[in-house]
């Protein structure tokens, strides 16, 4: 019986790909054994147990730019975790560990690394992040979701695999009957999908606010993702405009049915975002955060605007430009149609299944 570590979180975007590694070790080796080791207080601590896997929590917490004196408790956390990681290691015997990104995952497979354990890490932006490029020297694989990674791994280690992706998106057809009657919408008219990630993103609803007035004109369909954070003020700029068209949610608790209508989807640039517009082909316009660790949102974005498979809007600039831009796009076909073709051309399929196929083939 083969036993796997997973380690790394902080965000949807390194658990999500860690899960699903899980479940497609678990299809292939229904006895193996996984352990999931995370950071305390983070959100893996819910999500893991939820789907079904044990996790360890480790007391680490991230370097703190700002306020420098705060990082003498950083450190000790650090020497805390580090010491546990390695109990962990010792008393789990993992065959092989797996490291998604994130605090923790430094913490553990540095551990593994030393009782000799090999590792495999999966690196799911196209700017690698501080933690993998730390780790990688000592992994035995390194899979990637973007070509050109060279500039940061050893060419030797890397495998383009492409980022695990929600499965159940693949299942609903294109334009499917149920999906616009999920949303009481009309298949004769073109639809506009805005998401904006579960706590939502202050700039996108900003600029769809902005423009409610212009969608109201145009007279497309607009499913409009608020996240939790934004939804209050966003239901009572929805409800002045007085658009029968345009839906404003928190939550879209069925996101095959929403991309499945979707002619235009306005996102932010998360490694997980884009693996899924593209699968999915998706016409995507791409507001990078620019709130995150090295930009690697701007990165992302930028390796699908190179190939002409996205349209990109700067986060300073979307507020007044975004919904003309979108506008833009949904009322050109030929435009549509190129992005659809390019970006399917980015996809990477079975990426689960083709990692765990890798760590696999490390525990042999």
């Amino acid at each position: 019986m083969k036993r796997y570590l997973i380690s790394g979180g902080g965000t949807g975007g390194h658990i999500f790909p860690a899960v699903s590694i899980a479940n497609a070790l678990k299809r292939k080796q229904p006895d193996c054994e996984i352990l999931f080791v995370g950071a305390e207080g983070r959100m893996e601590m819910e999500r893991v147990p939820a789907a079904g896997y044990k996790i360890v929590g480790l007391p680490i917490a991230g370097f703190d730019r700002q306020r420098l004196w705060r990082n003498v408790a950083v450190a000790w956390k650090l020497m805390k975790s580090l010491y546990k990681a390695r109990k962990v290691v010792k008393d789990f015997k993992p065959d092989v560990a797996v490291g998604v990104g994130g605090y923790a995952s430094g913490a553990a497979l540095k551990a593994a690394n030393n009782a000799g354990v090999p590792t495999l890490l999966q690196e799911q932006n196209s700017f690698a992040g501080v933690t993998n490029k730390l780790l990688a020297k000592k992994a035995q694989k390194i899979c990637v979701a973007y070509e050109g990674m060279e500039r940061f791994f050893p060419a030797d280690k890397i495998m383009l695999t492409g980022n695990p992706i929600r499965q159940d998106l693949l299942k609903i057809q294109p334009k499917a009957t149920e999906a616009y009657s999920f949303f009481n919408f009309s298949p004769e008219k073109k639809t506009l999908l805005i998401i904006g990630g579960s706590l939502g993103a202050r700039t996108i609803n900003q600029s769809i606010a902005a423009g409610l007035d212009k969608l109201k004109d145009a007279g497309i369909q607009v499913i409009w993702q608020t996240g939790k954070n934004y939804y209050s003020q966003a239901k009572q700029e929805a409800t002045m405009a007085q658009n029968d068209h345009l839906l404003a949610t928190d939550f879209i608790s069925r996101m095959d049915y929403a991309y499945a209508i979707a002619d235009v989807v306005i996102s932010r640039a998360g490694a997980s975002s884009i693996s899924e517009l593209c699968l999915l082909k998706k016409p995507s316009i791409l507001v990078p955060s620019p709130n995150v660790a090295e930009d690697h949102q701007t990165h992302n974005a930028m390796a699908l605007v190179n190939k002409g498979a996205a349209i990109l809007v700067k986060d300073a600039d979307a507020v007044a430009q975004l919904v003309d831009v979108a506008l833009k796009v949904m009322n050109d076909e030929q435009q549509l149609s190129v992005l659809a073709q390019n970006i399917a051309l980015l996809a990477q399929h079975d990426s689960a299944d083709r990692i765990a196929d890798e760590v696999i083939a490390l525990a042999e």
